[in-house]
């Protein structure tokens, strides 16, 4: 929901950023391993309790993952780094539930598995449609930036970074802030199945 919104604010300085580094020995793909190799910390930080060092390898995971895009508009997008791209921030949206739940699984499990959960129905809900627009070429304006079409909804990248950020802040409230996001996560799971659905239907055969 806030995406839309946020993107075209932090672009100019991510746009910046990838000025300085768009050097030959750096490249988006790198970037995108690296950053992703950064986030993958925040699983153990999180199942030994380190939750500042987990907020810290959230942040700098996102913060790589929109220089990787900014220096990928600069040199051209190319269907395999969107592949690579997309894929790693899925398993990365996993990990930090996981680490919730290693962390106290007394308290964790059942809220983190329902929070992994509405995660597959919008990630699954968000492919499927984009697959199919790209087929059909139907064009997003609104996320002009992306490398596939990205169906928005309630809970987009800035809402789950959110999520992380203050159940890192505020662990023992993990359980509860994830009941919750997944329930919103579910809301927007069923708006897009509807739109798409709508969407595709009304093409010409």
């Amino acid at each position: 929901m806030l995406d839309r919104h946020l993107h075209p604010r932090l672009k100019p300085v991510l746009n910046a950023a990838a000025a300085l580094l768009d050097r030959p020995a750096i490249s988006p793909d790198g970037l995108t391993l690296f950053g992703f190799a950064i986030g993958v910390l925040a699983l153990p930080f999180l199942a030994l309790g380190w939750y500042q060092a987990a907020l810290a390898a959230i942040v700098l995971n996102r913060l790589l993952d929109g220089l990787d895009g900014a220096l990928a508009r600069r040199r051209g997008l190319t269907d395999a780094g969107g592949f690579l791209d997309i894929s790693l921030d899925f398993l990365f949206y996993a990990l930090v539930p996981f680490g919730f739940i290693l962390a106290d699984p007394a308290h964790n499990a059942l809220a983190g598995g329902w929070l992994l959960f509405a995660f597959i129905g919008t990630g699954s809900s968000f492919l499927a449609f984009a697959a199919l627009a790209a087929k059909h070429h139907i064009d997003n304006p609104g996320y002009a930036h992306k490398s596939f079409y990205y169906l928005g909804g309630l809970t987009e990248g800035t809402e789950t970074i959110a999520l992380f950020v203050l159940s890192c802040l505020f662990p023992a409230c993990f359980a509860w802030l994830a009941w919750m996001f997944g329930a919103l996560c579910w809301l927007t799971t069923t708006t897009r199945i509807w739109s798409g659905y709508i969407t595709l239907k009304s093409l010409p055969r």
